[in-house]
């Protein structure tokens, strides 16, 4: 049967409970185990579809199309598991089910309560989603004491009640922090934290400490000592330079020893050669690319954390070391894009920083910088073209100007935005995309057909698709009935790239993303040293 681990968080936010789980599903899919990761998540929200992104960082898609909280974007990078809508679980999402439940009647006149009701739903979608692997890793949000998590702990408590000792685990993740006036590190939260844990039925089999450096044997023993766990199963986890890292620390301490050894797995020892040697993809590497990020959720990487990702990817695979600059759509000076190796603009909704952005991408255009657009991006590629090359000064998006004479972009054919469930009315997840031959597209690729995940409402306004071509722009992606476009690009340019879909979701720190791949490569051998067009105009929304 599936053998259960849950980790959860204590004294902060923060913490890296995603690094943690994702690390863990990762050193034991080395020992030879079918592994899933699952998040649950304290939310009201159904899903983070239309959270704000500086509050609650990016929504991350899977290739059923669910979105979901950024941690399963972790969990996939580490294992190579491609997850399903039931691997993130929501508050909003379990109580809008008990109460249609109750509207049907399949109660039968009960009084709905949160246990039993709200707590065994929870525990359908924890079991729902092994599908017979050997462990299923659940991360529960939050961290303990929140009101907002206690219906979680209780289900998981339950869990453990139901299948054994034996089938099911608890991982603390906790903070043992550095006072500096006081030049020591401070045990307490971590015993008050496993403290209040154990108030909820719960005793952790293994702690994770969490620190900004190493810790001595003397701290771990007092907190075996004191938090009545295993010296063996309390596991040091301090801050490094690169999350990827983490695995290999992780295997330092002996987290998957002790986690085989409390759930009597009997595995063989882990196999990271793989792993280990990508990581040393790195040494010996001094050249560093400057690439920007050009966005409007300026502040918070964690709103473009699988771009960052797979930057970060492209870089490793490319032997380069990545210099990342935040660059603020809203405000920022045209100046700053001149000496850049090459420049990303992600997706997002709304008007706020679009001008910024299409000025931006002339600039780009004209003097031969590397440019990947995505989703958003490759929209404000389109309108910068139409307004700029082919001459249709008033060229935009229905999105950012309903009355728009001239909508390059506009609305997905069939999408309804008057949907009560805003969320509805987006493509979402994976879709076929036909990659035209004799481009830089297919060069990209290198196959006809290739399935990449999506998120967004407008398209390419195929009205003037005829102009665009005719002008220079080149469609070097489709859907396969041709009606949908879903790549440009730029033939007489270094790299000038941008996709409807999403390839970031899918990149993996063995396996870059294609289009990002190729960006890096161009940018490591684009010559910065080139004239550019003197434009220093400062640029606002």
């Amino acid at each position: 049967m599936t053998k259960y681990i849950f980790v959860t968080g204590g004294v902060v936010s923060g913490l890296g409970k995603g690094i943690t789980s994702a690390s863990l599903g990762n050193l034991l899919k080395s020992r030879g185990l079918s592994v899933v990761n699952q998040k649950l998540d304290p939310y009201i929200n159904v899903d983070p579809d239309t959270m704000n992104p500086f509050q609650h960082g990016e929504v991350f898609v899977t290739e059923d199309g669910a979105t979901t909280d950024l941690d399963l974007g972790h969990y996939e990078r580490f294992t190579g598991v491609n997850l399903r809508k039931d691997a993130n679980v929501t508050t909003g999402s379990i109580y809008r089910k008990v109460i249609e439940r109750e509207r049907k009647g399949d109660y039968l006149g009960a009084t709905v309560q949160v246990i039993p009701h709200i707590t065994d739903e929870i525990k359908r979608r924890i079991k729902g989603i092994s599908n017979d692997v050997d462990v299923q890793i659940t991360e529960i949000g939050g961290t303990v004491g929140d009101i907002e998590i206690l219906p979680f702990l209780e289900a998981a408590r339950q869990i453990r009640k139901e299948f054994g000792q034996e089938n099911v685990m608890f991982v603390h993740v906790t903070l043992v922090p550095f006072i500096g006036p006081s030049t020591e590190l401070k045990t307490k939260p971590t015993q008050h934290s496993v403290s209040m844990l154990r108030s909820y039925g719960i005793s952790p089999d293994l702690i994770v400490l969490r620190s900004d450096r190493d810790l001595t044997d003397e701290i771990k023993s007092k907190v075996s000592l004191f938090c009545d766990v295993d010296l063996h199963n309390v596991i040091n986890a301090p801050d490094l330079n690169d999350i990827y890292d983490v695995p290999l620390k992780m295997l330092d301490e002996g987290l998957d020893s002790a986690v085989d050894k409390r759930l009597k797995l009997n595995t063989p020892e882990p196999d990271l050669t793989k792993w280990k040697s990508m990581m040393s993809l790195k040494e010996g590497v001094t050249k560093n690319v400057n690439i920007a990020i050009l966005g409007k959720y300026f502040g918070l990487p964690d709103s473009y954390m699988s771009v960052v990702e797979a930057l970060k990817h492209a870089c490793l695979q490319n032997k380069v070391i990545l210099n990342l600059h935040w660059i603020d759509a809203d405000n920022f000076d045209i100046e700053e894009l001149s000496s850049l190796d090459g420049v990303v603009v992600p997706g997002g909704f709304g008007y706020r920083g679009i001008e910024g952005k299409i000025s931006a991408i002339e600039y780009i255009r004209k003097n031969n910088i590397p440019f990947l657009g995505i989703c958003l991006g490759l929209q404000c590629a389109v309108i910068e073209f139409a307004r700029n090359v082919c001459g249709i000064s008033d060229a935009n998006s229905s999105e950012f100007s309903k009355n728009s004479k001239n909508p390059v972009i506009d609305i997905l054919p069939n999408q309804n935005l008057e949907k009560d469930d805003v969320g509805a009315s987006m493509r979402l997840g994976t879709y076929p995309c036909k990659v035209i031959s004799d481009t830089h597209a297919q060069e990209i690729y290198g196959n006809e057909i290739v399935y990449e995940r999506h998120r967004h409402r407008y398209e390419v306004n195929n009205k003037y698709r005829k102009d665009l071509e005719a002008s220079g722009l080149v469609f070097s992606g489709v859907s396969p009935d041709d009606d949908l476009i879903e790549m440009i690009e730029l033939k007489d340019h270094p790299f000038f790239v941008a996709s409807q879909f999403h390839p970031e979701f899918k990149s993996r720190p063995w396996d870059p993303a294609p289009m990002f791949n190729s960006f890096i490569k161009a940018s490591k051998e684009i010559d910065i040293s080139t004239e550019k067009i003197d434009d220093s105009s400062k640029v606002r929304d």
